[in-house]
C-alpha cells in the first residue's frame, strides 16, 4: 500500500517540533519579545514545508507534495503555539507581584493573575497598557478569561501561520524540482527516496 506521508515529511516534523522549541525559548524567554513569534511564524513554516518534501525528494503528485507539506506544518505549528502559550500563561499564573524600587516595589497581591491584573491596571493607568475596560475586564475573574481567550487566539494563528507557510514551502519546492527521466524513479519514489538520503543520484 502507497504510503501518504513520506518517511522524509516524518522526520521533517520531528525536525520542526525541535524548531519549535528554540523558536519559542527564544523569543519569549531570552529575548523576551512576543510579537517576534508571530514574525518568524511564516518563513519557519515555509522552510519546514519546503525541507519536509526536499527530504522526501517529493515533487509529484501533488497531493502528496502538500500533504507532507503539511503535516510538517502542523506538528511544527502545534507544537509552536502549546508551547507559546504555556510559557504566556506560565508567567500569568507564576506571577508573585515582584517589582523593584523604581518600578514602585512589589505588589500586594495573592500569586497568580491577580498580581498579573494589578500589574496591567498600573500600566494601563500611565499610559503604557491596553484599556482593559474596553476589552470588559472589570476584575481578576474577567482577567483571567481574557488572557486564556488571548492565549488559545494566538496559539490559532501560530498553528495556522505556520501550516499555510508550510504549504508554500511545500509548492515552491514542487514547482522548482526536476522531473525524473525515463527509466529513473520519479521524484518521491523509494529509488529517489534512497538516493536522496545517501546523496547520489
Amino acid at each position: 500500500m502507497t504510503r501518504v506521508i513520506d518517511r522524509g515529511a516524518i522526520f521533517a516534523g520531528w525536525v520542526g517540533l525541535g524548531m519549535a522549541v528554540v523558536i519559542a525559548l527564544s523569543f519569549e524567554l531570552i529575548i523576551a519579545v512576543q510579537s517576534l513569534v508571530f514574525l518568524v511564524a511564516l518563513p519557519a513554516g515555509m522552510l519546514i514545508g519546503f525541507y519536509a518534501d526536499a527530504r522526501s525528494a517529493r515533487r509529484r503528485p501533488w497531493w502528496r507534495v502538500l500533504v507532507n507539506a503539511l503535516y510538517a506544518g502542523l506538528l511544527t505549528g502545534i507544537s509552536l503555539a502549546v508551547l507559546y502559550v504555556a510559557l504566556r500563561l506560565l508567567f500569568v499564573y507564576a506571577d508573585t507581584g515582584y517589582r523593584d524600587a523604581t518600578q514602585g516595589g512589589p505588589l500586594v497581591c495573592s500569586t497568580g493573575p491577580q498580581c498579573t491584573y494589578l500589574r496591567y491596571l498600573d500600566q494601563a493607568a500611565k499610559g503604557l497598557g491596553p484599556d482593559l475596560a474596553a476589552a470588559g475586564v472589570t476584575d481578576v475573574a474577567t482577567f483571567e478569561r481574557y488572557v486564556i481567550q488571548e492565549q488559545l487566539s494566538g496559539g490559532l494563528i501560530l498553528t495556522g501561520l505556520v501550516a499555510g507557510g508550510a504549504l508554500l514551502g511545500g509548492a515552491l519546492y514542487g514547482v522548482a524540482g526536476p522531473t525524473a527521466k525515463a527509466g529513473e524513479p520519479g521524484p518521491g519514489e523509494p529509488g529517489q527516496e534512497a538516493a536522496a538520503a545517501t546523496g547520489t543520484s
